[in-house]
Order: structure tokens, then sequence, then C-alpha cells
């Protein structure tokens, strides 16, 4: 018998449901699982994604890419090229292997809520390939990452990160439990695969890729190239679900999309910009993270959203000021706090690359030259403990993130703001109104608890700096250091009291 050529079969097998005759519609998908909300059950009929794959092309594809990441792999770990690599594009790998392997493995979880709830045969399909993808990412990042363990046991993160109460991953958990876990699956379609996958996860993965290539990282850029082409599959599940909820439901649309794509923003800002602005060797920097923000988010992302018949969220201003501020004020905050973290913060504020900050953000001197010249001054003073922390910074109530995004009074000064807001006998603390406003409204989500909170609480014992580090589960091996001071000191005197006065002293000498 000859066999039915694929276009023949499979429109009617990609999309098999049916009527339950023994059970409720609703007890087979209960509202606070499926949230179908004000959309009737039957507008769901016209669910289709774009791009239709069966499963013997999905594994002889997956097998392809498999079998070229791993050949890659193995003919890299006969050179040098490892040792090779800068330590600050080191550093942006660790953040990548810590703060992604098992995030990807929470999405497996998103993705069989998907396969179970989805309200549609052809979504349920769909998503039983993406939790395939998603295990898949998770396997090959945790791989990946676990063979430089032997050359550096900050890599050790790449697995134990999210196990621990570091205040990096407590701040991922808090976004991607969220958006993965908690919520209904029509609004995790919209929260992961549309505004996660189909927006942020592009800056990640294909801008990143590129920073890794100049950087001579081949490895790296060929394992997210690899992750990357199944996020464009599997990120289909956002459209067709966003199409039918925006006819039904626009309100509801706008919110997920404007609170998801709030979450992702602020934590692109503290895990990409730095590792593009800052540790990326200077001489491979493709782009600044700003201009990759603008060409992958900005024009790409609002220009779909703005299809479907949404507006730009209404925070659009406050995002667009904070692509000139956010990921630099928590790049100084990482690097203050390196001792907190599974990496080591490269400074990256040497001449040559205060001039390339100063040219990509043309405030970026009056902003933060004067507190890194402090720094600097410090360090060439034989101080590097006064470049070390003693208290702790406020991390905000919504993002976990400390509370360090300046902005600009009208005599022209800037300064931290404190967005506060008292609710049930508590005063909460957020570092931006977006942040403020968002918490507010999604209050009863899930809200896990900031170092902060814990630390006045009494959980973290002794109440000091070790008992905060202990806590969090960092030992002396893999706490962070700057890879190498005098690499952006050694040229460099600042201009506070102590950097003058080094100054005329040289020049004397002279």
């Amino acid at each position: 018998m000859s066999l039915l050529r694929r276009e023949e079969w499979q429109h009617f097998v990609r999309d098999v449901d049916w009527t339950f005759s023994y059970v409720d519609d609703e007890a087979v998908y209960p509202e606070w699982h499926s949230g179908t909300g004000k959309v009737p059950r039957e507008a769901w009929l016209k669910w289709e994604e774009d791009y239709k794959v069966t499963y013997p092309e999905y594994v002889a594809t997956q097998r392809e890419k498999e079998s070229a990441a791993y050949a890659v792999k193995a003919a890299l770990q006969r050179s040098s090229s490892f040792d090779t690599l800068d330590e600050g594009w080191k550093s942006s790998t660790k953040m990548h292997f810590g703060g992604v392997a098992l995030v990807e493995y929470a999405a497996v979880l998103g993705e069989l809520k998907m396969a179970r709830f989805g309200l549609n045969g052809a979504w349920r399909n769909m998503a039983t390939f993406g939790q395939l993808d998603e295990l898949r990412h998770s396997q090959i990042t945790t791989f990946f990452g676990h063979e430089f363990i032997g050359k550096d046991p900050q890599y050790d993160w790449t697995q134990k990160t999210f196990h621990t109460n570091c205040w990096v991953p407590i701040s991922l958990r808090n976004l991607f439990d969220g958006m993965m876990i908690a919520p209904n699956v029509v609004d995790l379609a919209i929260e992961l695969p549309f505004t996660f996958e189909t927006g942020f996860t592009n800056l990640q993965f294909v801008a990143l890729s590129a920073d890794a290539l100049q950087s001579g990282d081949v490895n790296f850029a060929n394992m997210i190239s690899s992750i990357q082409t199944d996020e464009a599959r599997h990120s289909q599940q956002g459209g067709p679900t966003l199409e039918i909820l925006v006819e039904h439901d626009p309100v509801r649309a706008q919110w997920v999309i404007e609170k998801s794509f709030w979450g992702s923003a602020r934590a692109f800002a503290a895990l990409t910009g730095p590792a593009m602005d800052y540790y990326t060797p200077l001489e491979h920097r493709k782009q600044s993270y700003r201009e990759f923000m603008e060409e992958w988010i900005i024009d790409q992302y609002i220009r779909t959203i703005q299809d479907y018949g949404l507006k730009k969220p209404w925070f659009w201003d406050e995002f667009m000021r904070g692509l000139d501020t956010w990921h630099h004020s928590l790049h100084m905050g990482l690097w203050f706090w390196r001792p907190t973290v599974w990496w080591r913060p490269k400074a990256g504020v040497s001449k040559d690359e205060r001039e390339w900050l100063r040219e990509k953000y043309p405030n970026w001197e009056g902003v933060y030259g004067d507190k890194w010249d402090v720094i600097i001054d410090n360090i060439n003073a034989n101080n590097v403990e006064a470049t070390l922390p003693e208290t702790l910074p406020w991390l905000c109530s919504m993002c976990h993130l400390p509370a360090c995004n300046p902005t600009q009074s009208r005599d022209g000064s800037w300064r931290v703001r404190d967005w506060s807001l008292k609710y049930d006998g508590r005063t909460y603390h957020f570092c931006t109104n977006a942040c403020r406003q968002i918490w507010w409204k999604d209050r009863d989500n899930v809200n896990h608890e900031t170092v902060i909170d814990r630390f006045l609480a009494g959980q973290i014992q002794p109440m000091d700096v070790g008992g905060i580090l202990g806590y969090m589960g960092l030992t002396p091996d893999v706490m962070g250091d700057d890879p190498d001071y005098a690499a952006w000191t050694k040229d460099y005197v600042g201009r506070s009291a102590t950097g003058l006065a080094l100054a005329s002293a040289e020049s004397e000498e002279s």
C-alpha cells in the first residue's frame, strides 16, 4: 500500500478533538486552568498555528540539531579555545547558564499545562512539541555548562542557581513562577510564547549569539542558536491565542501583555544589559544594549502587538527612559555587590570603554562617571574594602531588583526615587512607578519575599553580610569579584578629591 502524502492527512490529525459524553466540558477544562473567561468556548475552534509540523518531521529535525550542536562541542573540547576567552565574556556565559538552565525546565511545566488544558486540539498538539523543546533546552544548557566546572567552580551554578536563596534567582523565580506556573493557559500562552519568547529571547539568544561569535566563543554561540530555532516554532502558540482573546476581551489581552512585557524588560536589563555593554570585550561588541533593544523589541515587538489591535503599554515613556539608565545602574549594583553573585562582574569602565559608553549613552558620564571615579580612586589608593558592601540595598517588591533607577529632576539633577505603597499595615517599596502599579493590580498572584523581607523578619542569621552570603549559598570559591582591577584603573585617575590629589602628585613627579 502506498503511503499518503503529508498534505493528505495532516489537516485532520493535528486538530483531533471531540465532545465528551460522560463528563461536562467544565470538568475537563476548568476555568481556573483553561482561563477562557469572556471568550465563548466555540471561539477556540478558530485557533490555528502558522507553522505546522508532524512528529516524524519534528524528530528528524531535532536529531539534526542535536548532532550539529554536540559535534561542534566535541571538536572544541580538544582545543584550548575556552582558556583564551576574555574573563568578562566568561561571566556573560555564567550568567546565562545559571539564569536560564532551570528556567527552561520550568517552561516544560508551562508547556505541559497547555498540552493538557489548551482549548483546541491543534494548540495541545503544538504544546506537546513545545514541552519536548523545553526539555531539550534544559538538558543541552545544563550539559554544556557542566563541562566547565573542572575549569571554574562558578559554572556549578548552572545546576545550582535556582536551588539557592541568592537574590538573583529569587527575582527570576518570582518572574517565571508568575509567568509559567501560576497563570491559566490563555494568559500563559500570551506571557511565555508570545511576549517572552517572541520578543525577549530574540534579544538573549540571537543578539548574544552575535556577541559570542565576535568574542570567539563558537561553542556558546552554537548552543544558543540551536535553542532559538525551537523557540521560533513553539512561540507560535501566542499569536493565535492573542488574536482570539483580543476579539472577545481586549482589556484583558492588553493587561497580560503589559505586565509580562514589563517584568521581562526588568529581568533582561539585569542579565543581558551588563553582558552586552560591560562584560563583552570592547573590540567584540556588535551593538549596544539599547541598540539591540531598539532593533528587536521596540521596532519589531511593538509593531507586532499593534497589528493585533493593541496599544503601546501605558508605561512606554518610563520604559524608554529606562533604556538609558536601568542596566547601567544594575551593573554598578552587581559590581558593588559582587560577592553575592556567581560570576565575576567586570567593571568595564576603562578610558576607551568610557568613551564608547559616552558615545552610545550621552548622559552616562553625567549620571555614572563621578560614582565610578570614587571607586577608581579607592582602588588606586589600595582601599578595595571601601568598594565592598556593608549594608543592604532596598529590593523592589515587584521585580526584586535593587531600587537604583535614577530619574532626572526639573533642575537637571539625577536621583533615585523610592516608589512606596502602604497596604494591609505594611509599607512596600518599588524601583519604578510601573512596578508599583503592576504589583497593586496583581498582588494576589505569585509574590515571593525579597531577601530584605527575609532579613528583616529574622530568617537570616546572623544578621550581617556574612549571614546573608551564607543564606544565599555562596562560598568563597564561587563569590564574584572583578577579574582584573588593573585593567580599568591603571590609565585613569578619577575626578574626586582623592583623584585630583593623585593626579597632582603624578604631575609633580613627572
